[in-house]
């Protein structure tokens, strides 16, 4: 068999062994240059069109740019800085300051300052009224008159919060710090789900309030219209407190229900004692927060809360005040202010008892609940520690230290308030009514005038009997 030596392809190259010498060349390297500029480093600053940005794996890089307890309360909270009561200031996502030279600040200052002329223009002209009527009045009705000055009481709970904003703006920078760590042991985002809540109290609350207010002007015959402004005003500062109130609460319950679900599935398949560590550093910041948070309002809800006891005593007293004259028109404006209050601290104290509740209890329940048989001894070693430290660490929501907001203060401030009601009615009870008064002038006119008829017929009486004696006398002479 020859050799086939032709070559169509290289016709001028030989062809040994009837393969070509060019496939025993090996190939050389050559460099491909692309018109693509490489990506650079982060810190430098990128100019060219071409750069290539790597995309940011939250996985890898726990950071996180927006801070999510803020966004999903988002909506109040630019309730309360367009009334001018919050000036927290965010110079980057995920980072909050209070800042005084701010122009927050400035702005919340000047809409103070506005208000507070308006409402002394208007409180020294009730003041006027008083004096000239409520004199002549009776008790029920000038504690009526007197409510309306206690309405305006919410004007210094608008300073107290400017001096705790930046307490405020420190909860919610710990609320950015849960979130990293809570992110770096689960590989996931925090699950709190409130945008659409704190959107629907953004919006429900103004148009509740301001119709509250003009039902008031409405039913009241001295509420005039002139006043309606900064009654509206504080009415929505009051009840947007409780829904601001309601939505931090609302987010530690989440965030304990959300952890201590998570533990529960770790605990099925646990393995190094390290995992149960990391569960307890991260309960003991929520605890802190629940804490933090009750300290960063303390004198802001302990002024709501009183205020709020004033407000219920009054309008039930001047609602009960009417009984015996019956319910009018002008009752319907006590009633709703009373409905509405009770309510309120109701909402405020049950649902921060809720959430102390499940910040603790939750997992104590959890804790207690694990099955140490088949757990090695440092991970037995890390539940009793994680149960002991739910033991020493108070997660209750406390004013201050002062008092523990809970449904138990709730109890205790109607049993109060009914004390003075009692109170309020038998001082009531104790004054005289003016027309009490006048039948008894009345009555002593006609028992005058009696006694005086009596008098004269006595006298003539015995002139008469004196005559007829001396008329006799004569006769026999």
């Amino acid at each position: 068999m020859s050799l086939y030596t032709g070559n169509t392809l290289f016709p001028t190259a030989n062809i040994p062994n009837g393969i070509a010498s060019q496939m025993d060349d090996k190939p050389k390297n050559r460099m491909i240059y692309l018109d693509v500029t490489p990506a650079r480093t982060p810190f430098k600053k990128l100019t060219s069109p071409n750069t290539v940005v790597p995309l940011q794996d939250n996985l890898v890089n726990p950071l996180i740019s927006k801070d999510i307890i803020y966004e999903n309360i988002k909506p109040v909270f630019a309730i309360l800085r367009l009334i001018g009561v919050l000036p927290i200031t965010r110079p980057k996502p995920a980072v909050n300051q209070f800042q005084i030279a701010s122009p927050s600040m400035v702005y919340s200052v000047v809409l103070y300052v506005s208000l507070v002329s308006y409402v002394l223009y208007l409180s020294l002209h009730k003041v006027q009224i008083l004096r000239t009527t409520g004199a002549e009045g009776k008790f029920e009705e000038a504690v009526i008159e007197y409510l309306f000055t206690v309405y305006l009481f919410p004007m210094i709970a608008v300073p107290i919060l400017w001096y705790e904003t930046r307490k405020i703006a420190a909860v919610l920078n710990s609320w950015v710090e849960f979130e990293i760590a809570y992110k770096q042991m689960s590989g996931r985002s925090l699950p709190v789900k409130l945008y659409n809540k704190a959107l629907a109290i953004a919006i429900i609350i103004p148009i509740l309030s301001t119709t509250s207010v003009i039902v008031t002007h409405i039913t009241m015959v001295h509420f005039k219209l002139m006043q309606i402004v900064p009654y509206i005003f504080l009415e929505i500062l009051t009840y947007i407190l409780g829904g601001y109130w309601y939505l931090l609460c609302e987010s530690l319950s989440f965030s304990a229900n959300i952890l201590a679900e998570d533990f529960q599935q770790a605990l099925r398949h646990i393995g190094p004692a390290g995992k149960v560590a990391e569960y307890r550093a991260l309960w003991l910041r929520l605890s802190k927060i629940a804490r933090d948070t009750g300290i960063a309002n303390c004198y802001t809800f302990t002024f709501v809360s009183l205020y709020l006891f004033l407000i219920i005593t009054l309008s039930i007293y001047g609602l009960l005040s009417q009984i015996s004259e019956g319910f009018g028109i002008k009752d319907i404006g006590l009633a709703l202010t009373a409905l509405c209050s009770i309510f309120l601290l109701f909402f405020i104290c049950d649902e921060a008892h809720y959430a102390s509740h499940n910040v603790r209890t939750i997992f104590q329940k959890k804790l207690l609940m694990v099955e140490l048989s088949w757990m090695n001894a440092d991970a037995q070693t890390e539940v009793n520690m994680f149960l002991r430290a739910t033991e020493m660490n108070p997660s209750q929501i406390s004013l201050g230290g002062y008092f523990d907001v809970n449904r138990t203060l709730f109890k205790s401030l109607m049993a109060t308030m009914v004390t003075y009601l009692v109170v309020l009615l038998q001082f009531q009870i104790s004054i005289p009514d003016e027309n009490q008064n006048q039948l008894e002038n009345g009555e002593e006119s006609i028992a005058n005038i009696t006694s005086t008829v009596t008098e004269a017929m006595t006298t003539t009486t015995t002139a008469t009997t004196i005559l007829t004696t001396l008329a006799k006398k004569k006769k026999k002479h």
